[in-house]
């Protein structure tokens, strides 16, 4: 189960293509998928993920935060219960990241994880399940970014350049330490985005140096194919198994 949660976060990493300035994040936005897993050979609704953003005001300056809940329903609680929160608070323009934050459930194992951000320099803190809390500092590149606001500055990115085939690599910070990601363009299909209707969508396939993603272009990402780019439908393959997550619901965009 912890490695199905960390797909969800690789699922929303995409970067580094050529901006379209047509379109910036809102806020009150608010996305809801259905994320099901593969479970003796069937496909079983299990979690429901939600992404939100809401404009932040501090004496010192405005922020965009970025919020992903992931939640098992109630009837899978006493199965495997998971209630995680991934949270980014980012410059509204850039999209750059101040602050992120991690509050991990999992069947009762817990982390709480704090990165500030200033320039290439991050300070952390870690609290895991009955262990004292730990500070650090390290560097990371100019382009490296956590792994929550990634995956909304994807939706001003302009894919209508890219040929199928096409690959991007770069890098995400996750676990302070950073990791190399490889996306790659498929091209284009038609896919269910829950109240949206059908769509004509960005078809991507993900990569990275981890362990929590198996298989060749077995993990993928469908993105609506106009400004807005809402991800529609993600698949996943991971060592203990396979599952998906389904748009149901977008509001706010």
């Amino acid at each position: 189960m912890k490695k199905i949660a960390l797909f969800i976060v690789f699922a929303f990493i995409l970067s580094s293509f050529t901006a379209d300035s047509g379109y910036g994040i809102k806020s009150g936005e608010k996305l809801v998928y259905a994320g099901s897993y593969n479970m003796s050979g069937l496909l079983t609704q299990i979690a429901q993920v939600t992404m939100s953003t809401e404009n932040v005001t501090t004496s010192k300056s405005n922020y965009l935060h970025l919020s992903c809940e992931l939640a098992t329903y109630t009837k899978w609680d006493s199965f495997f219960k998971i209630r995680d929160i991934y949270e980014s608070y980012v410059n509204p323009t850039t999209l750059k990241p101040s602050l992120y934050k991690r509050s991990i459930d999992e069947g009762g194992y817990t982390i709480k994880e704090k990165y500030v951000f200033k320039g290439t320099n991050v300070k952390s803190s870690v609290t895991k399940k009955n262990r004292p809390e730990v500070h650090k500092s390290f560097t990371i590149g100019a382009n490296t970014q956590d792994v929550i606001s990634l995956f909304y500055k994807v939706r001003t990115l302009d894919f209508s350049k890219f040929k199928t085939g096409q690959t991007q690599s770069m890098m995400i910070v996750f676990d302070e330490k950073e990791i190399p990601v490889t996306i790659k363009f498929m091209g284009k299909e038609t896919v269910s985005a829950g109240n949206l209707g059908k769509k004509e969508c960005y078809k991507i396939s993900i990569g990275a140096k981890t362990d929590a993603l198996r298989g060749k272009d077995k993990n993928l990402i469908w993105l609506t194919a106009d400004a807005k780019k809402i991800p529609a439908l993600l698949e996943f393959s991971i060592p203990v198994g396979t599952g998906k997550l389904v748009l149901t619901s977008a509001t706010g965009i």
